[in-house]
């Protein structure tokens, strides 16, 4: 059996204006090009690394949204989601397209590369035979969405949101005088974002009630209410009861006061703070789902992205590897195992032709 020629990367450009992280920091793709990989990087005005570092590591440079037209065997490499046109997408992409569990859209996504037998590798579920995630941003994603409570909780934050680095933030997130204690809830605190928020409350001086599986199977909601500050961990993959419903927002006993949602589930069957439809913004990062008792919420969906730097150089690391072994490797078999498994719950007919990156997959 020929074995598969190098692969051709194309690191796209965000077309969401608020994100600046990227899955491969220079340093890593001077990795990939020392390993045989054709790389181009696009042109992007916010990316925390200029596109000079990559062209001085060996990269081909494009322009910002030149993907479009990439050559059929080149694999789109992004983050977020993908701007509304193309109608049909043709290459092979990897990003997080938030598209198996019913998100508003997913289906669309779908479609679309059904239309043009294209194929989504989720990064989301980039896994290791156990189930286990190979590269993610959840304990920046944690961090910030703690360190954002906090701020919140004690008056000092400010928008709109600006990227910043770790040592800038913790300084606003350490303790002052005046300060009152607070009393904080970590749900999912086991798990990459969980820790990541235990670590942020740490620099800002809380010792926080750390739930995780067993705390959440048999639900203390008094328990829950009764604490200042929530911050949510659970990405949930299979039905649970909600932890905040909305009787509890209007409970005149309820102390919680500030509600952080990492996980950001929103519209989702899956989501276990169904109490609100949209997410915040960088622009406008608090709002008020109750006046009296009061209750704010924080709900981001690209919190690393405040902290560019970091979690780009921390994703990437985890990623490269996995890129190394593209396509061969059988995480991307399961990645595209499970393109074509939602394709199936859909009615859609997914993966069965993936243009000239077919045969690649061959293996599984």
């Amino acid at each position: 059996m020929t074995a598969p020629t190098a692969p051709h990367l194309w690191l796209r450009h965000e077309a969401r204006t608020t994100e600046r992280r990227t899955p491969v920091v220079p340093d890593d793709a001077r990795r990939l090009v020392e390993a045989g990989v054709r790389l181009t990087v696009e042109e992007s005005p916010q990316r925390i690394f200029p596109v000079e570092e990559y062209e001085a590591v060996g990269a081909r440079v494009a322009p910002a949204g030149s993907w479009v037209s990439a050559p059929p065997d080149a694999v789109v490499l992004g983050l977020k989601e993908l701007p509304d046109q193309p109608a049909e997408l043709t290459h092979r992409h990897i990003f997080f397209g938030h598209a198996y569990k019913q998100q508003p859209g997913a289906a669309d996504l779908l479609r679309r590369f059904a239309a043009g037998e294209g194929a989504l590798l989720d990064l989301e579920y980039l896994v290791d035979e156990q189930g286990r995630r190979l590269a993610a941003f959840g304990f920046w994603a944690g961090y910030l969405g703690a360190a954002l409570a906090v701020l919140h909780h004690r008056g000092r934050l400010t928008a709109p949101l600006r990227p910043t680095d770790k040592d800038a933030l913790d300084e606003t997130l350490r303790p002052r005088p005046g300060d009152g204690e607070f009393t904080a809830l970590v749900v999912g605190a086991l798990g990459r974002s969980g820790r990541g928020a235990r670590a942020a409350l740490a620099t800002a001086g809380a010792d926080p009630t750390c739930w995780d599986l067993a705390e959440t199977r048999d639900l203390d909601r008094r328990a829950l209410l009764d604490h200042d500050l929530l911050v949510n961990c659970v990405l949930a993959t299979t039905p649970v009861p909600p932890f905040v419903r909305e009787e509890d927002l209007d409970d005149p006993a309820r102390r919680l006061r500030t509600l952080s949602d990492v996980t950001c589930d929103v519209g989702s069957p899956l989501n276990v703070l169904p109490v609100y439809d949209r997410t915040t913004e960088w622009t406008d990062p608090v709002r008020t789902l109750r006046k009296e008792p009061p209750l704010d919420l924080i709900a981001i969906d690209n919190l690393p992205s405040l902290l560019p730097r970091e979690s780009s150089t921390d994703f990437s690391a985890a990623l490269l590897p996995q890129l190394l072994d593209f396509p061969t490797g059988d995480a991307w078999a399961r990645c595209l195992e499970r393109f074509r498994r939602a394709g199936r719950e859909l009615g859609i007919e997914l993966g069965t032709e993936l243009g000239s990156g077919e045969g690649e997959f061959g293996h599984e």
